[in-house]
């Protein structure tokens, strides 16, 4: 049925907006209380346990804040927990990854040209990779390499690249991007829920039943917490670079994610410098800049797809298939040649135009009909495409492939 299209496309709008709610909710609250633990002070006639202070104004009013750095001598009447902001942005984020590249995998998940798999095949390569990941990168923070945090930053990230370069290997640019800022979600999240969590509920039985908490706990979670700080800068790039195609349509995209989670260390290190009053490392901002001009450097290498060949076309799977038998689908074909592939194509030939836009495709009728669905919303039921109708798409063009869209939806 043709109406569903349309109310997938609000769902996906809908888990997509609730996503970036709680990611806001998570990444605000992540950044404030690591700026507060950092600005932390010191001072004569604190209470026994209390690590230091901090007095902050805000919206008005005076708040005086003590941190405790294992725990309290006697269990407050009231504590606030924060958690779910984590899990309902990992929980969001992997419903949207479902919508968008596991029911639509065949177009934004799996590049035929680097691998030929079966749809059921990437969606078990992409489950399957966050949960292992998360377990070697667990075993690797239970292991010795715990009393070496730098050096244990930086296997992480090593397997952060290895996991980059693999997704590459089998996923388009953009799944591979994606994937990889779902990755390290994955750890974000398992962080709070597999360690961070347990063990502050470890510390506050401990104060119920009258024992002194164990130190280590508080060590263990920090270790992880700190994790998290270093990977949010990062994650928020991933998260939005479906809508650049220089970032994810490029040959060396895998090495520009890996230039990117060295350009999330160099900011969070300016900024916990300047909160723990360590002083402002501006060379920070020089290295930043460097390696986002190597970003921008690599961008400009080929397309890995400009080598295609059209004859050499792949084979339309049954579903698109189903468009390309439809009424009506020659006319949409030439309509969707004349008006969207100056944009949509290998080599764009419309100006200001590097990259086709979302790295969609639309010079051949193999991927017109792998587009159907995104042609019929952008173009048909909506104006969205040609931005600024710059190529004049007539009404009566919009309506043929509204009646062709529909026409397959009934067979």
């Amino acid at each position: 049925m043709y109406e569903f299209a349309i109310i997938w496309d609000w769902l996906a709008f809908a888990v997509r907006w609730l996503h970036v709610i709680t990611a806001v909710a998570w990444i605000g609250s992540s950044f404030y209380f690591i700026a507060l633990d950092l600005g932390l002070r010191k001072v004569p006639n604190l209470p026994v346990g209390a690590h230091g202070e901090e007095w902050q104004v805000h919206g008005g009013g005076f708040y005086h804040i003590q941190k405790y750095l294992v725990a309290p001598e006697e269990m407050p009447d009231h504590l606030t927990w924060f958690k779910w902001e984590s899990y309902s942005t990992w929980l969001s984020g992997a419903a949207l990854l479902m919508i968008v590249y596991w029911v639509g995998g065949e177009l934004y998940l799996i590049d035929q040209n680097k691998a030929e798999l079966a749809l059921w095949q990437g969606i078990a390569i992409s489950a399957l990779s966050l949960t292992v990941g998360w377990l070697v990168y667990d075993r690797l923070c239970k292991s010795g390499l715990a009393e070496h945090p730098i050096g244990l930053m930086l296997l992480l990230f090593v397997l952060l690249v290895i996991m980059g370069w693999g997704y590459n290997q089998v996923f388009t640019g953009r799944a591979m991007m994606l994937h990889l800022g779902a990755f390290t979600a994955t750890i974000m999240t398992a962080n709070v829920f597999f360690i961070i969590m347990p063990n502050q509920r470890i510390v506050v039985k401990d104060l119920q039943e009258g024992r002194t908490p164990d130190p280590k706990y508080g060590k263990i979670a920090k270790l992880r917490s700190t994790h998290n700080n270093y990977l949010t800068l990062p994650v928020l790039f991933l998260m939005l670079s479906n809508h650049y195609p220089l970032a994810f349509a490029t040959e060396y995209n895998w090495i520009i994610a890996a230039l990117v989670f060295l350009m999330g260390v160099t900011i969070r290190h300016f900024f916990n410098s300047m909160h723990a009053r360590q002083g402002t490392p501006y060379w920070t901002w020089a290295v930043t800049a460097i390696l986002f001009i190597c970003v921008m450097w690599l961008s400009t290498a080929p397309l890995m797809q400009s080598d295609y060949d059209e004859e050499e076309a792949r084979a339309l799977t049954p579903a698109e298939q189903v468009y390309a038998s439809a009424d009506g689908f020659e006319d949409v074909t030439d309509i969707v040649l004349g008006r969207c592939s100056m944009c949509h194509a290998r080599e764009p030939g419309y100006d200001g135009i590097r990259r086709a836009p979302k790295d969609i495709l639309l010079e051949t009728p193999t991927e017109v009909a792998a587009a159907a669905r995104q042609i019929y919303l952008q173009s048909g039921v909506s104006e969205a495409m040609p931005p600024a109708n710059v190529s004049w798409m007539e009404p009566d063009e919009r309506a043929v492939i509204i009646r062709w869209y529909r026409e397959a939806q009934k067979g």
